[in-house]
């Protein structure tokens, strides 16, 4: 399908948060999905993967939910850019990350190309906001990238962490972890999977045995072929599901 790309501004909480916005050229009007970033900010990774999204028939944004403290940030796979990363995440709060992503949404929805069924994907901390706004807002979907943190003892700015609020969510989620990931334990991927049955959450989880953390970026040293390949289609397979029925 062919796509046309913009960047784009949202409003939130008297700021602008910027944003990537890919959309088929035309037609319409689309379902939505949110594609949250990782902490390298919406790099031509993110950039690529939003793209994917629009040419499947979405209308696909990637907010920049660093824009409080770095709204330009666009860092690649080293080690500088990791540190760059890390820096801006350890600023994040939860409420804070739920006011961009209730105005996200609230922004895709007031298009006049989008129908109100909205999705959301997300990788690593960006993995981690879509476990938190599967939970703080009515999207019908969402699929979790390795989102780190999920299962800790507290969220961003000491509030509660996603695990917290699953009994919040209404959707289907689908979360995606690599069994090489020594940043997310196995045992939080167990809290997380016993945290959906106990609160009756449709949802699957899917463990890579052979992936690492990272397995779906193809700029980095840890991706996985099969795996980026399987996860890629399970997304696409989802989204026609719960977005489209």
């Amino acid at each position: 399908m062919e796509i046309t790309t913009e960047r784009v501004s949202i409003p939130v909480d008297g700021r602008q948060m910027p944003g990537y916005l890919a959309r088929p050229k035309s037609g319409g009007p689309y379902p939505a999905v949110i594609v949250w970033m990782e902490v390298f900010g919406v790099n031509s990774h993110i950039r690529d993967v939003t793209e994917r999204v629009a040419r499947e028939g979405y209308v696909a944004l990637a907010p920049n939910f660093f824009h409080r403290t770095n709204p330009t940030i666009d860092v690649g796979y080293d080690e500088a850019g990791m540190a760059a990363g890390i820096a801006e995440m350890q600023k994040l709060r939860a409420d804070q990350m739920i006011a961009d992503a209730k105005a996200a949404l609230a922004w895709l929805r007031a298009r006049p190309d989008t129908t109100d069924r909205t999705g959301v994907m997300g990788f690593c901390i960006g993995g981690h906001m879509t476990y938190l706004t599967a939970a703080e807002t009515d999207v019908a979907v969402a699929a979790s990238f390795y989102g780190g943190g999920i299962a800790a003892p507290q969220g961003p700015g000491g509030q509660p962490a996603p695990i917290q609020r699953t009994n919040k969510i209404r959707g289907k989620i689908l979360c995606l972890f690599g069994g090489k990931d020594a940043m997310i334990p196995s045992a939080q991927v167990s809290a997380i999977r016993a945290a959906l049955e106990e609160h009756g959450v449709r949802h699957e989880i899917v463990v890579y045995a052979a992936a690492d953390h990272g397995f779906f970026c193809d700029q980095r040293a840890t991706y996985h072929e099969a795996s980026a390949k399987d996860a890629w289609e399970r997304v696409k397979k989802l989204f026609a599901e719960e977005l489209r029925s």
